[in-house]
């Protein structure tokens, strides 16, 4: 895996408008290259990635396995900086929700959802989004920029080092690209975090166990299965192109007859073989018999796992949630024409923490409807 470039971060020391790396940025082959600059050997990539990740340590001077030399020549060149909490609060389930700060003014949202067995981190890759979707509130804030690879990995380091210090047994076993922003239109930034989470040196994570969550961005989809092999998730929402263009307008662009075989192709090109289909439940608008129909048909020869999610309201917004007995029926109806089925637990909707209710603050920099018309408008993975 190729590293991306990463996120400076202002040095204090050294002089007016210097910066130095932020090492968060780099996975171990892009720490390898980092090190090879300085002129030192390759294994000093290894020691360092266990300090951060493994030993918990940021300040290189408590490195002591480095020369003294070595050390001087980070402090002058590098940092571990995580960004800053703005907002912690935590749901009456359990459920915590952190607003973390950016340079620039913007925030991004960051929610733990604790469970029996598993703790999912849900973290964001762009700050705002530019997809437009109806029915998502993160959407509609518009969009300003892609998060670096260091502001990717700095959530899941927060979230952990903030997780330990309460000293609950409480620690993330899960990481899921499902916060703001879509993932596949910020891959290069991404991927490299992805391979942190799963580095025996990082956070070393099962692949099994970090998903990436796409509204359907056809082209990425395929370089993602040549580059890495994580669980996929597809925002899908409708199994009719015409409604699917209007809850999910980047349909317009990738449209069903062209989705369904990039993912297809995804599922036999991965030990995983099977996608995972997210399905927010509207009512009056996609939750009919002859929808659930519809979805049935349209996965099939597909190894497929359908998650139902009951709609999150917020502010403005037009839908409403279908009632909990037609979720059921929908549910009961895919099951019997042989598919697997969950109906996701609404958690943290009282602190806006539910699926498709983070909003953050952003400063949109950018026309939705405008993107929208024109393609994506961001880079395309």
């Amino acid at each position: 895996m190729r590293s991306s470039p990463v996120a400076d971060i202002p040095v204090d020391d050294t002089g007016a408008g210097a910066r130095r790396t932020n090492l968060l940025g780099l996975d171990r082959v892009g720490l390898q290259a980092f090190f090879a600059e300085l002129g030192e050997k390759p294994f000093r990539a290894k020691q360092v990635l266990q300090w951060i990740y493994q030993r918990g340590v940021r300040d290189f001077d408590s490195m002591t396995d480095l020369s003294r030399s070595l050390r001087a020549k980070l402090q002058a060149r590098a940092g571990v900086e995580l960004p800053r909490v703005i907002f912690d609060q935590q749901s009456v389930d359990g459920t915590r929700k952190w607003v973390l700060g950016l340079e620039g003014g913007n925030a991004i949202e960051l929610v733990f959802i604790p469970e029996a067995r598993r703790g999912t981190l849900c973290v964001s890759s762009q700050v705002g989004c530019a997809l437009d979707c109806s029915f998502c509130s993160t959407a509609q804030q518009g969009f300003n920029r892609n998060l670096t690879t260091a502001e990717i990995v700095g959530q899941v380091l927060f979230a952990a080092e903030s997780l330990a210090a309460e000293g609950r047994d409480r620690r993330v076993t899960n990481v899921v690209f499902m916060g703001m922003g879509e993932p596949l239109l910020n891959m290069e930034q991404v991927l490299p975090a992805v391979e942190l989470l799963a580095d025996d040196l990082g956070f070393g994570l099962s692949r099994r166990r970090i998903t990436i969550s796409t509204s359907g961005i056809v082209p990425a989809i395929a370089r993602l299965a040549e580059r890495t092999q994580i669980s996929l998730a597809v925002s899908l929402h409708a199994a009719h192109d015409a409604l699917r263009s209007e809850l999910v307008p980047i349909n317009r662009k990738y449209p069903l007859d062209r989705l369904m075989p990039a993912c297809r192709d995804y599922a036999s090109r991965t030990p995983h073989k099977r996608i995972t289909w997210e399905y927010v439940m509207l009512d009056g608008v996609n939750d009919s018999d002859a929808d659930a129909d519809a979805l049935a048909k349209l996965l099939k020869g597909i190894p497929s796992k359908i998650n139902l999610i009951p709609f999150n309201p917020f502010p403005g917004t037009r839908y409403r949630c279908s009632p909990k007995q037609r979720i059921e029926q929908f549910s009961a109806r895919l099951q019997r024409a042989g598919y697997t089925v969950t109906v996701r637990r609404t958690r943290g909707d009282d602190i806006d923490g539910a699926c498709g209710q983070l909003v953050g603050q952003v400063r949109d920099r950018t026309r939705r409807r405008f993107r929208q018309e024109q393609g994506v408008g961001a880079s395309e993975a």
